[in-house]
């Protein structure tokens, strides 16, 4: 069988990310520029600055990313590129450049579906084992996902409302911690104690989840604790908050991977690097005899490795599009 070259395109927030995979599992070389520091100084993305950095570097990026692998586009399989979701302005710039490049040079264009980027980031570090359940934690995203074999995609749960990646975004900025928050509660959590009452989101039955309500709890916990003029110990309360968010993640996966029968979890998305979550899954994952496997934490946060990683098994399978294909700021997995 000869060897697939798939050039994977991501750019559908801040990140400007080209790389070059082997065989849906060998990264050959990565480019990521990041616009993080920028993006600080307004305590967020802002949509049209990020697209307008991305047309700026997108160029260069894939140059740099050919010259550092040692390759020419004529080297290449096809082109992967993530069409959605995400912030359209960003989105259109990777398509446009993507769709440019396989018209140009002949090459096959493989749509990829952001969420699914992050679940085959996981087979850049070992083979994936199916059936499995993936639990996808990220800025845009909860969703758990049953799937059956390669590309088989079934969301058996996901959020109401506010991703838990965003609800530690609003939760950090309610707290006075600068951006970006999630990282900062995570290491925060273990410098305190469970000491604030804080509601557990959405305990039922469902594999849905809402954070919502405990981002709600938290501002009016600090609004009220400042009009009595009493000081927020942040540590405590990034504990309060770590401790309700993973407890209902890891409830809820487990509960999914004994009612499908799936001894197989695998972890994705940029609060996959959550330590709390990690150490936790670990844990009850050993108890149950589960395997698990979480993406090294250079692949949680937005890479066009993980995209090349999928744009393999799509490329595959078949999942071709034309030049005609369209950046969508939402679209479901399938």
């Amino acid at each position: 069988m000869n060897d697939v070259w798939i050039l994977g395109i991501e750019s559908s927030c801040d990140e400007t990310s080209v790389s070059i995979v082997k065989n849906g599992n060998e990264e050959i070389a990565t480019v990521v520029l990041s616009q993080m520091d920028t993006h600080a100084n307004y305590g967020g993305v802002v949509p049209e600055i990020a697209s307008r950095m991305h047309v700026e570097n997108i160029t260069l990026v894939i140059e740099e990313c050919l010259k550092k692998a040692s390759m020419k586009m004529e080297d290449i399989t096809a082109i992967a590129v993530t069409y959605g979701p995400g912030l359209i302005g960003s989105l259109l710039v990777g398509v446009t450049s993507a769709t440019t490049l396989a018209y140009l040079y002949q090459k096959p264009l493989i749509p990829v579906h952001h969420i699914a980027g992050h679940i085959y980031a996981n087979n850049l570090e070992q083979p994936m084992q199916f059936p499995l359940i993936a639990l996808v934690v990220s800025g845009g995203h909860t969703d758990l996902i049953y799937m059956k074999d390669n590309y088989s995609f079934e969301k058996i749960g996901g959020t109401l409302d506010d991703a838990v990646g965003e609800a530690y975004d609003k939760v950090a900025r309610v707290a006075s911690i600068p951006y970006p928050g999630g990282p900062l509660v995570d290491k925060l959590s273990y410098e305190g104690e469970d000491a604030y009452s804080l509601p557990t989101p959405l305990d039922d039955t469902s594999y849905n989840f809402s954070f919502s309500g405990l981002k709600s709890a938290v501002i009016n916990l600090v609004h009220n604790e400042k009009q009595r003029g009493n000081t927020i110990n942040e540590a405590d309360l990034a504990c309060s908050f770590q401790t309700r968010v993973v407890d209902i993640l890891t409830k809820k996966t487990l509960r999914a991977l004994k009612q499908y029968h799936v001894n197989n979890l695998i972890v994705a998305g940029g609060v996959a690097a959550n330590s709390g979550l990690r150490n936790r899954l670990k844990t009850l994952c050993e108890e149950n005899q589960i395997h698990l496997s979480f993406p090294s934490l250079k692949y949680c946060t937005d890479n066009a490795a993980m995209i090349a990683a999928a744009g393999y098994f799509a490329y595959n399978l078949g999942r071709k599009s034309g030049y005609d294909l369209k950046a969508k700021a939402t679209d479901v997995l399938h």
